[in-house]
């Protein structure tokens, strides 16, 4: 079966070509550099960005698998959560093809393709705890099947991967702020104590993260400028990983699981890497560097998926959402499914 998965949630633009027997046959981002003025993604803008790269980023899919659309089984797509403008751009595009070609569409939750974006490398044994920690996102899911998801905890105000991106426009280095930071940290030392967020909370909040306070503390620090940059990015960097794993971990206890997958843009941070490396008792897991951050390949991969089970394609007139809970999605697909 060969699956055309489609990615346009933020700011990249992504078509890939899946083949169930073959693997991925094609992965092609298109990033858009276009926001670095801004420090940060300016919805209008990859809206616009999204409308003028999608035929070409398709184009390039198609020919570097070496088909054609007549040759796609199924299109899936990002249908949901993300910045609505753009996300419509690559649900309308879905449509257009699956009409275009009289092929089945799949759509596909975004932040439970970063999840499975793991099972392009390994099958991983149900159930395990997902760590999700992207520049829109920070959560803690139960995964115990495909389909089958609890909500644990999230951000209550800034995921973690805003969080680098605000510290590092702090500290004129640039957008996006993940990398740069993570780079910097190589070459520093944790001499900053930065608060570790709700790390002992117990009540409600126990797998709940807050991060919008140690962002304020950070961005005092750079303000007074004692210390290096280096210092100040190993300190905060030292800050954020410390405060996921003990949530994690917390989880894997609350839960009784052996199992943690790590997926979003920032499971790429060497920092966090290096340390679940440390751990044992818990397998992790997460991807390779080119399916860390949004791609066509963990859509098409997530599509083929649902595809399977349901053997069915869904109505057209599914519509695109800016939020929506990864453990309520599977009741829509539900209410859609034709």
């Amino acid at each position: 079966m060969i699956v055309l998965g489609i990615e346009s949630s933020c700011d990249d633009t992504s078509v890939a070509v899946y083949d169930s027997e073959r693997g991925i046959l094609s992965n092609v981002v298109s990033s858009q550099f276009i926001h670095l003025e801004f420090g940060g993604v300016y919805p209008e803008l990859a809206a616009r960005e999204h409308t003028k790269n999608f035929l070409p980023v398709l184009d390039k899919a198609l020919k570097d698998a070496k088909i054609s659309l007549n040759d796609v089984d199924v299109v899936t797509a990002t249908f949901m959560p993300g910045l609505i403008i753009s996300l419509v751009v690559g649900v309308s595009a879905a449509k257009s093809l699956s009409f275009s070609i009289n092929k089945p569409i799949v759509p596909v939750h975004h932040i439970e393709a970063h999840i499975f974006a793991n099972f392009l490398v390994k099958e991983i044994e149900y159930p395990f705890i997902a760590l999700v920690v992207s520049g829109g996102h920070t959560e803690l899911i139960l995964v115990k099947d495909f389909e089958d998801y609890l909500y644990i905890g999230g951000t209550l105000d800034d995921a973690v991967g805003e969080v680098f991106d605000k510290v590092a426009r702090a500290m004129d280095l640039g957008f996006p702020g993940g990398p740069v930071i993570d780079r910097l940290a190589q070459n520093g030392k944790e001499v900053i104590k930065f608060p570790r967020p709700m790390i002992n909370e117990k009540g409600e909040n126990r797998f709940n993260f807050s991060f919008s306070g140690l962002k304020t503390a950070v961005i005092k620090e750079i303000r007074k400028g004692i210390h290096t940059k280096e210092d100040i990015a190993a300190s905060f960097q030292g800050a954020i990983i410390e405060t996921l794993l003990k949530k994690t971990l917390d989880a894997c206890n609350e839960f009784n699981v052996k199992r943690v997958v790590i997926a979003g843009g920032v499971s790429a941070n060497s920092k966090l890497r290096e340390e679940v490396s440390k751990i044992k008792g818990i397998e992790f897991y997460y991807p390779p560097l080119n399916l860390c951050t949004d791609n066509g390949a963990m859509v098409a991969f997530t599509g083929f998926k649902r595809f399977s089970k349901y053997k069915k394609g869904f109505k057209l007139d599914f519509e695109a959402k800016a939020k929506c809970r990864i453990d309520r999605f599977p009741q829509l697909l539900r209410d859609f499914h034709t």
